[in-house]
């Protein structure tokens, strides 16, 4: 009941957004900027001081201060904020809440906030512009790759499958196996933990599958490819053993799984002393060999307080330079340094034939994850309408055409 509450003040907050003034107008004076994130990582937030603590040796008046809150609940907690005239000044948005944001007149363009901005490669910021303009800056444009756990696949007698071997058919079996053999689990989507069906789109588009059409009116989850790939996890999950079941948790760098679906900040998490790891793309499914890319956007709130010293913050933290040090966690959509040595620099963990094969080739030829305007109610609808097919025994065919009949009213909306 809490989340349907949520997703309806959420749906309800997006159309209120434009219909209050701006912020309050900005004094002259010293200024407080807050930017909220999706990230407490300690990593990423000593990053995030650096910058700012850089950018105040030149700005003296001005303090940055990051707000991390938490994942699941951040787009309504964001906008609640908004609608409550608490905006942040500057605040991180995810790629599936990107429509609403952008369309709704909640941000400030950015062109002229953006330095070289004709360096931004046009798929990395698709979905972030308006009529032409950008409305925010896809600081993180990072595809998703499979962190696997050599040393356990070694204990379980196991060989990573190389070349057109590795498929999500074998790529399953050596889960499968591994987990058997060691009492660890398999193979993770992380962050998917039966709620944010989104992160399954690194495995059913292995398939062709999508969640709905090019033009976003009309559902995909009851054509063939989605039912074969969803009838693909159903029986990795509950028949072969490869994947978690529901309410089983189980951290990859932690060392508890064989291998999980993640990006490259995630490597932060991997220990010098800990297991031995190799970094590789995600498997070729059915259709072929396919990349997921997942998207970070910096957007500035016209009803935050300091819109102008927010647009000013913008531009010197998304700088060639800034963009620089920031790829270390989060792929860059500068043209110029998607490269294995530039990236290198910043992710001295990653080999530059990963970084190559995972991230510049994944952009290059990479799908961003579902997005559609009216994302948390139609994310909700799919959710809930996916639940009964996380049982033994489901109706995998008649939940998938279930899901469409509760989502089509809300993609014609």
């Amino acid at each position: 009941m809490r989340k349907t509450v949520a997703v309806a003040a959420t749906v309800a907050l997006f159309g209120a957004l434009t219909a209050c003034g701006g912020g309050e107008a900005e004094s002259g004076g010293p200024v407080t900027l807050r930017m909220t994130t999706w990230s407490a990582n300690p990593d990423h937030v000593k990053l995030f001081d650096a910058i700012a603590a850089e950018y105040k040796t030149t700005h003296p008046d001005v303090t940055v201060k990051f707000d991390a809150l938490p994942f699941e609940n951040y787009t309504t907690t964001v906008t609640t904020q908004i609608a409550g005239g608490n905006a942040p000044d500057i605040a991180w948005i995810l790629e599936g809440a990107a429509p609403d944001f952008v369309a709704s007149g909640a941000l400030t363009p950015l062109d002229d906030s953006i330095e070289d901005a004709a360096d931004l490669a046009p798929t990395a910021t698709a979905l972030w512009k308006q009529d032409g303009k950008l409305m925010g800056y896809p600081f993180s444009t990072s595809p998703f790759g499979v962190f696997v756990n050599t040393d356990l696949l070694k204990k379980a007698g196991q060989t990573l499958p190389t070349g057109d071997q590795w498929t999500w058919d074998n790529a399953s079996k050596v889960a499968a196996a591994t987990a058997a053999k060691t009492g660890k689990q398999g193979l993770v989507v992380r962050d998917f933990d039966y709620k944010d069906w989104t992160n399954l789109a690194t495995v059913f588009r292995g398939w062709g599958a999508e969640a709905w059409t090019a033009d976003g009116k009309t559902c995909g989850f009851d054509q063939p490819p989605m039912v074969d790939a969803m009838t693909f996890l159903h029986k990795a999950i509950f028949t072969d053993k490869a994947l978690p079941a529901p309410g089983v948790a189980a951290d990859f760098f932690a060392g508890e799984s064989a291998m999980t679906i993640a990006q490259i900040s995630r490597a932060s998490l991997l220990k010098e002393d800990g297991f031995g790891w190799t970094l590789v793309p995600l498997p070729a499914g059915p259709s072929g060999s396919y990349a997921v890319i997942g998207q970070g956007g910096i957007g500035v709130l016209k009803k935050g307080k300091n819109a102008a010293a927010a647009q000013e913050f913008v531009k010197f933290f998304t700088s060639p330079a800034n963009s620089a040090k920031l790829a270390q966690f989060f792929p860059p959509p500068r043209q110029s340094q998607l490269n294995a040595d530039t990236l290198a620099k910043a992710n001295p963990l990653l080999k530059p034939e990963q970084l190559q094969d995972v991230v510049i080739d994944g952009i290059e030829n990479g799908v961003v994850k579902p997005s559609h305007a009216g994302s948390a109610e139609i994310n909700q609808a799919v959710r809930s309408g996916l639940d009964p097919l996380w049982k033994p025994g489901a109706d995998v065919t008649g939940v998938l055409k279930g899901v469409c009949t509760a989502i089509n009213p809300l993609l014609a909306k």
